[in-house]
């Protein structure tokens, strides 16, 4: 079956009741596409660091901006879909849609005000720890086995990031501070993606990500408001760079990842994650003058091995399990 043919076969599944353990059961192939917008994700995401070191606003302001732009940027697509689609989630769905909103806005929030604490480096490999938080709530919270391929593709990229951000850290207390805040930032990302599974399996991606980044800006613009943060009269440069957030790392680059929680498993969009820290490294050093370190730069192969093992993985699983469903296929009468 070929990839449309997978999309079509879940939507079916999906709109005669079908639950999501029955669509993961399918057990079909990825086609070379899905790893390829992965790609784009990584690639668009990667450009977010160093797009808000360059915005000339606070943390909050630079979330709610951002955020904003893109739903607003989505509407006259989103809406109509949106409309047709938000009747197939029972109460249950859209609490998580709600959840994961709120989620969104708490990383984005934690995230960006550590990247004017600590290097774009740690920062980005600190937020980009989501497979640990992932991986222990698949394991302890949702019951599910994590596979042994997947457990050495976690750690080789977990031991690429810790030497991108060992070569670059610091122990000032606002660096610290900085660390603690994109850890923070990784483990509301981490239920962001959790939560946003469970509801991306039921309608498409466009229905998903509207309502998501439109609740996360509202709730930043209420945070920005509460700290008596000015929402408007910056320059030109700065106004540019919340638009050029909302369209390259938020609407391709998140969109991407949100698109991707459709058809792969939450482990495997979190380890792809681990992407963003060398596109960031290798942008801060061109654009901003933060020149990586040794350790750095050996972390980058490293990190990209890891997401290469996880997408092995994956496709392992998916020939295991398809070759199940066809041997307990010919087994019923």
């Amino acid at each position: 079956m070929t990839g449309s043919g997978r999309g079509l076969t879940i939507e079916l599944i999906l709109l005669r009741g079908g639950n999501v353990s029955q669509v993961e059961r399918t057990g079909v192939r990825h086609p070379w596409q899905h790893y390829g917008m992965l790609l784009c994700g990584i690639v668009a995401v990667s450009w977010s660091s160093v797009l808000i070191r360059l915005a000339d606003a606070p943390a909050l302001v630079v979330g709610a901006w951002r955020l904003l732009l893109a739903a607003l940027l989505l509407t006259p697509w989103a809406l109509p879909r949106a409309r047709q689609e938000w009747p197939l989630l029972n109460r249950r769905e859209r609490i998580s849609l709600a959840c994961s909103g709120l989620a969104l806005a708490l990383h984005f929030a934690a995230w960006i005000y550590s990247l004017s604490l600590t290097s774009v480096a740690s920062s980005t490999i600190l937020v980009s720890t989501n497979p640990i938080f992932v991986g222990l709530a698949t394991h302890y919270l949702l019951r599910l086995p994590v596979r042994r391929g997947m457990v050495v593709a976690i750690a080789v990229t977990m031991a690429g990031s810790i030497l991108i951000g060992y070569g670059d850290m610091r122990f000032s207390g606002s660096a610290v501070l900085g660390d603690l805040l994109a850890l923070a930032g990784a483990a509301a990302g981490s239920a962001y993606i959790l939560l946003g599974q469970r509801v991306r399996r039921r309608v498409s991606t466009l229905t998903y990500i509207w309502p998501c980044y439109g609740l996360a800006g509202l709730l930043l613009l209420a945070a920005s408001l509460v700290a008596r943060q000015p929402l408007l009269g910056y320059g030109v440069s700065t106004l540019g760079v919340f638009l050029l957030l909302a369209i390259v790392p938020q609407i391709l680059g998140h969109s991407a990842y949100n698109w991707a929680l459709g058809h792969f498993s939450p482990l495997l969009v979190t380890v792809a994650l681990l992407g963003e820290p060398v596109g960031a490294t290798l942008l801060a050093w061109l654009i901003l003058g933060e020149r990586p370190t040794m350790l750095a730069l050996l972390g980058g192969p490293l990190i990209i091995v890891g997401l290469v093992l996880a997408s092995l993985a994956e496709a392992r699983m998916d020939r295991i399990e398809a070759t199940g469903t066809q041997v307990g296929g010919t087994q019923c009468p």
